[in-house]
């Protein structure tokens, strides 16, 4: 059974349709009107605060900032002996040289083309890198030897060394256990070095020492160079 009032909707009489339908129509248009009148208003304000620069030429970025070399920390000009200027021409002339640098308390015997193996991960150096010891306890060549105490002076030397990249070791597993446990705990590790390769070993002549403003001083000296027997 239908209700009243789904007969009476159902059996519509033809003349309230037109009026439905052109009501329907007035309101449509109305609300068309009033949409095309809101859209071609402008807003008296802009909307933002600061107005734009409209230019067709790209902006220029400006570049990253590079890396500055460290300051010199020296205040003071090196001193060298007479005995070492006389000695220091063999030392130089005698190649190729070795050095014993020292790395955070761990001393490398390397010479020119030494590959070096660190035993821990250097941070903030990529590939390519070109790095340098500045601190040696012994400089020397197959008959001359030039010591330090304990180091000798970063500016009689050069030993320049490149970063050829990272190496792992295999995963290690180590199984760790307790008296009357039965629980077996697993501890992975698996550690990365640092790859070097030395590029130059530089010992610094009586000239060059001299342009840069060393001075000679008489009495004992800091560094001695050594004849081997």
């Amino acid at each position: 059974m239908f209700s009243r009032t789904a007969l009476a909707r159902a059996f519509a009489l033809p003349s309230e349709q037109p009026f439905l339908s052109t009501t329907f129509r007035a309101c449509l248009h109305q609300a068309t009107t009033t949409a095309s009148s809101t859209s071609t208003v402008s807003p008296d304000s802009p909307l933002s605060a600061k107005p734009r620069a409209q230019s067709s030429t790209p902006t220029r970025q400006s570049p990253p900032a590079r890396k500055q070399p460290a300051a010199p920390r020296f205040a003071a000009p090196v001193k060298v002996t007479k005995s070492l200027l006389e000695m220091l021409p063999h030392l130089t002339s005698q190649k190729p040289h070795y050095i014993t640098a020292h790395l955070h308390a761990r001393p490398f015997l390397v010479t020119a083309g030494d590959h070096i193996r660190l035993p821990f991960l250097m941070p903030n150096v990529k590939p390519g890198d070109i790095l340098r010891f500045n601190r040696a306890s012994v400089l020397g060549s197959r008959d001359f030897t030039l010591k330090g105490a304990p180091y000798i002076d970063e500016r009689l030397f050069e030993c320049r060394v490149r970063v050829m990249g990272v190496d792992a070791e295999p995963l290690r597993i180590k199984e760790k256990t307790k008296r009357r446990n039965r629980h077996v705990q697993k501890v992975k590790s698996k550690h990365k070095y640092t790859l070097l390769r030395v590029m130059d070993v530089k010992v610094k002549t009586a000239e060059e020492l001299l342009q840069e403003g060393a001075v000679v001083v008489e009495g004992d000296a800091e560094h001695q160079v050594e004849v081997k027997a």
